[in-house]
């Protein structure tokens, strides 16, 4: 278990929905020694410290592709929540190198200088985009999640472990469709790309909460997967836009109809728990036993998650539940 009380935290991307959200449950149920807020615009981290004060919460200016402000932040730093990324999936179409230098060199710099600073623990925050990716963001997180894996034998004889957490569309963060759909509701008619489509869906409370419980259970190398609802693009729009008219536009450049969390080729290293599923690592230097000892089952040959294939359904009545609570954790939308 982590011991949250005598530890420093840093986020990167500590401004952002997940960052907000995740320092808050933090300060209120595991106060650390110190939390870092680690992200790029002023202004966010202004409305951020006069929002939530507190005499351990520190604010730190920078980007994640400045290798050596990085390494003035981890000073001293114990663990790392790696929340920082461009992940807007037309945006990264048209502007592929400003992702590449986000998503992956970011991520090498993570990496390095986490190792160089004695950090304990670093966990980045991945999506089902980068399973099987037909678009640039995806490829740009495919690229930081094998980065993060190997980093594990990277490191060396230094303390330094890493693991991901990989899951789907957080519910009503900036820039998911959610807020669009109740924009667009006020003018009577909502544009979807395609009928068929299929999503993986949490809260932005369930994933604080998985990351935090991933923290405790992470060895180095896993790759950690919740069990999650999917919601039909359809029944997102009824939910959100009662008689309003639909327009189709068909799928934007590099989207899925379906999204895909555990991909077939990689089930031969999946182990499955109550709540959750992880990938354990390829490579020579872990032991495929290991979790199994711990109580994961091998999930059948040929396996994968995928969202139109699940076996939990989110309904409309169930979306307008989660939206209408918590409103403390609403209110960081």
């Amino acid at each position: 278990m982590t011991d949250w009380a005598n530890s420093t935290v840093l986020v990167t991307g500590g401004t952002g929905s997940f960052g907000k959200a995740f320092v808050r449950k933090i300060l209120e149920q595991h106060p650390p020694k110190k939390l870092i807020v680690f992200s790029r615009d002023e202004l966010k981290q202004f409305e951020m410290s006069n929002e939530l004060r507190h005499p351990e919460l520190r604010f730190f200016l920078g980007d994640v592709r400045d290798k050596e402000r990085l390494h003035r932040a981890f000073a001293d730093v114990d663990v790392v929540v790696h929340a920082a990324a461009l992940k807007q999936v037309p945006a990264a179409e048209y502007n592929p190198f400003e992702f590449i230098k986000t998503n992956v060199l970011g991520a090498a710099n993570i990496i390095d200088v986490a190792i160089d600073r004695g950090v304990k623990k670093v966990i980045a925050l991945s999506t089902d985009k980068a399973a099987n990716p037909i678009n640039l963001y995806g490829a740009s997180k495919l690229c930081s999640d094998k980065l993060f894996v190997t980093a594990n034998a990277y490191a060396g004889s230094q303390p330094a472990r890493f693991a991901i957490v990989r899951y789907g569309n957080v519910i009503g963060s900036r820039g998911s469709v959610i807020p669009l759909f109740r924009e667009m509701a006020r003018s009577g008619v909502l544009r979807l790309t395609d009928e068929r489509m299929t999503r993986f869906w949490l809260t932005l409370s369930q994933g604080v909460e998985f990351v935090l419980s991933c923290l405790d259970r992470m060895q180095g190398g896993e790759v950690f997967v919740p069990k999650i609802p999917s919601m039909r693009l359809l029944d997102l729009a009824n939910a959100m836009g009662p008689g309003c008219k639909f327009e189709f536009t068909g799928i934007r450049p590099g989207e899925k109809l379906h999204e895909t969390l555990i991909p077939r080729d990689e089930s031969p290293w999946c182990v499955e728990f109550e709540d959750r599923y992880v990938i354990q690592p390829s490579q020579l230097w872990w032991d495929p036993d290991t979790l199994v000892k711990r109580g994961g089952r091998p999930v059948p040959d040929g396996f994968k998650y995928r969202s139109d294939l699940n076996d939990s359904w989110l309904t409309g009545e169930q979306l307008k539940t989660l939206l209408d609570e918590p409103r403390e954790e609403m209110s960081l939308l």
